[in-house]
């Protein structure tokens, strides 16, 4: 009796368990790693009628389920019907996936919530007041590190009514919020190319227009056609855009490509088929960056910021900006022992600087929402403007030399009025410097502005006064802190040659602002800003006489109102357009640099035939008002050994010039996350990933980065 007895104890505790370890038939169903249950949008069916009924998977944190095609690894989730006589399920509305990269790996799934929602039609036969239950046996493959088959047998009851139902109040609007998110047919044509380089897609539709779209992911429908974790290479037209794919080994060319194209947050259903490319769409071009732009944008808004405080701290180290450094340098100087007027100084220079970023951020936004395809440095782009500053520069370093005064004197500005004159002197600094630092990007700040181009209005702004508070830190910082001004030497009569002595970097300035002027328009607009140079040197003579006069009460009227007429002579036949042929010069096609490394003028259809020949090659993103830029080709590109590493290797050498404006090499740098010069991008040999160099250059990192892009 008593063996009997624990036997049947036994028998009990296990059916117990077995029947703790099976799901439930009603309501949610644990299965491990998720819960899962069937609803209904309605609180019933008609004979003969619809009815829609969503699966929901509530996923644990750090686990995910899988889309339709899962990609390289995993499998769907799949739902088994039971239904009653007549009664039939249709197929899955499945939600749009996310990438879910593992290692080598890319894989489409779902994290979270999500609901698949499935359309079940009534047998036309069923009686109004039954109650019918709906069985689904579903399976899903749960993973993290590790997966894990799960299953759930689920259940639904369903009332069979004469009339429409009344949608349920919880679930209709959750089951037609997931039908709204699911892509739809019909709103993009697309058209399937394929060529040396592999496939392409070129899609159109009124949802593209315009070339400002962000980032684009297909997902296939079929396993085994394309290289998931291949990535997708976006190429933006005014009508639309290609996305490049990598067919997968072995795979043959498919007839047609059917999935899911995502596109800044929207998803639509297409089905590409053979084709020419469609109008407007575009041709294939370089990838989205896959370096510092990604490390600078992981924290959005947040991170741009960061990146730009951090490239305004550095853009005071950078070569175009020395000149105005000596400025600052002269300012703090005299103010070494007078602290309010240091702090006066330090808070105007600040203002002056966050007004002239804004500022300029404000007209680059505007004129690229007008259009046009420009990016930071765009004002230099232009001959006037950078006539105009070389002019500038001159008189600045003319007045430093004493041939006129603006204000009073060194020795004077101690006192009150002085004062004033010092804070919208530092105001003007400020300004001034943030303009002739418009050449440079230093690090950490192109990928934060890439990110900017590609925001709304407030968020660009929001980076720009980043990168503007970081830019004018030091100088600001300095003049705060009594720590550094106590250190200073008091103003003396040495003040008057070090401010001599520092004239000589701005003549240094003009003098390269000319020989951009040459590269930009050629010699007859150079022959101008020479001319004009000379007559704006003339006038600030003629300025600096009628303030002697005025010193001891002559008239010098006519003096001063002389030297206006000829100052605005001056910079009016500097910047004056010219007609489009004057001045012209055509875009060199082939050149050396010194030591003999040649290179080839850029363009999308030459990178296109040597990428598709398989051969490596080194796309430089230069200027010639780029500072940066002409300092890396005199260090990094003029050694003999990257002469020798360029040739033994075979690498192609491109150069994209953007002194003049280029739409084309543009559109290049946003699609690098870039919004200025230097780039540097080196494409490897027989295809695959491109990388990104440093915006400052050694000789052993070009040759480097050479020699690994000849070995693919």
């Amino acid at each position: 009796m008593l063996n009997r007895l624990l036997a049947g104890l036994l028998a009990l505790l296990a059916l117990s368990a077995g029947l703790a370890a099976s799901p439930s038939l009603a309501g949610p169903v644990r299965t491990g790693h998720l819960t899962a249950e069937l609803a209904a949008a309605s609180q019933g069916v008609t004979p003969g009628g619809e009815v829609r009924v969503v699966l929901r998977q509530v996923i644990d944190k750090g686990w995910h389920t899988y889309w339709r095609n899962s990609g390289d690894s995993g499998a769907p989730t799949e739902l088994t019907w039971t239904l009653p006589p007549g009664w039939s399920a249709g197929e899955i509305v499945w939600a749009p996936p996310a990438r879910k990269p593992i290692g080598p790996l890319m894989n489409y799934g779902y994290s979270g919530e999500v609901l698949l929602p499935v359309t079940v039609r009534a047998s036309a036969s069923a009686r109004p007041g039954d109650t019918v239950t709906l069985r689904a046996k579903a399976a899903f493959l749960v993973c993290a590190d590790v997966c894990i088959p799960e299953d759930a047998d689920l259940s639904l009851d369903l009332k069979v009514v004469a009339e429409d139902p009344a949608p349920d109040p919880v679930w209709a609007p959750r089951v037609e919020a997931a039908l709204a998110t699911a892509p739809r047919p019909g709103q993009v044509e697309a058209l399937l190319i394929s060529g040396p380089s592999g496939l392409s897609i070129a899609a159109t539709g009124a949802v593209l227009a315009g070339g400002k779209v962000r980032d684009a992911y297909f997902f296939p429908y079929e396993a085994g056609v394309l290289d998931h974790a291949a990535p997708q290479t976006l190429d933006r037209g005014p009508e639309g855009l290609t996305l490049a794919l990598k067919p997968a080994p072995g795979a043959a060319v498919p007839s047609s490509l059917a999935g899911v194209l995502a596109v800044d947050g929207k998803v639509y259903e297409i089905e590409a088929r053979p084709g020419k490319a469609l109008p407007g769409a575009a041709g294939l071009g370089p990838p989205p960056s896959p370096g510092p732009a990604t490390a600078a944008t992981a924290g959005g808004l947040a991170g741009a910021i960061l990146f730009a405080f951090l490239g305004g701290l550095i853009l005071n180290l950078m070569p175009c900006v020395f000149p105005v450094l000596a400025m600052k340098a002269a300012t703090l100087a005299s103010h070494g022992q007078d602290r309010a007027a240091a702090r006066l100084q330090g808070l105007a220079f600040l203002a002056g600087v966050m007004a002239t970023f804004l500022a300029l951020a404000a007209l680059l936004l505007v004129v690229r929402a007008g259009g046009a395809a420009v990016g930071w440095g765009f004002q230099l782009q232009s001959p006037p403007v950078v006539a105009a500053l070389a002019l500038l520069m001159l008189a600045v370093g003319l007045n430093m030399s004493g041939l006129f005064e603006i204000g009073g004197s060194l020795q004077g500005i101690g006192a009150g009025a002085a004062n004033r004159n010092g804070a919208l002197g530092a105001f003007l600094t400020g300004a001034l410097a943030v303009v002739v630092a418009a050449p440079c990007t230093a690090p950490f700040m192109a990928p934060a502005l890439g990110w900017a181009m590609t925001q709304p209005a407030a968020l660009s702004l929001a980076v720009f006064a980043g990168l503007g508070l970081g830019f004018a830190a030091p100088f600001t910082l300095a003049a705060l802190a009594p720590g550094v001004l106590s250190r200073l030497p008091r103003p003396g009569p040495w003040m008057e040659t070090f401010r001599k002595v520092l004239a000589f970097p701005m003549y240094g300035a003009a003098v390269w602002l000319a020989w951009v002027i040459a590269v930009q328009a050629g010699p007859d607009p150079l022959a101008r800003l020479l001319a004009a140079g000379v007559a704006l040197a003339f006038a600030c003579w003629l300025w600096g006489l009628a303030q002697k006069r005025a010193a001891v009460g002559r008239s010098a009227r006519v003096l001063g109102a002389s030297a206006l007429v000829v100052a605005g002579l001056a910079v009016a036949g500097a910047v004056w357009p010219q007609p489009a042929s004057a001045g012209s010069k055509a875009p060199e096609t082939t050149g050396a640099s010194t030591n003999g490394l040649a290179y080839e003028a850029y363009t999308p259809e030459r990178l296109a035939t040597l990428r598709a020949e398989g051969r490596p090659v080194f796309v430089n993103y230069t200027a010639a008002w780029c500072v940066t830029c002409q300092v890396n080709e005199r260090v990094a590109f003029s050694s003999r050994t990257a002469a020798e590493a360029f040739e033994s290797s075979g690498t192609v050498y491109l150069k994209a010039d953007w002194t003049r404006r280029d739409e084309v090499i543009a559109t290049d740098l946003a699609r690098f996350g870039r919004a200025g010069v230097p780039l540097y991008v080196v494409y490897p040999a027989g295809g695959g990933e491109p990388k990104i160099l440093p915006q400052l250059l050694t000789p052993d990192l070009v040759v480097r980065a050479v020699r690994e892009a000849a070995k693919g």
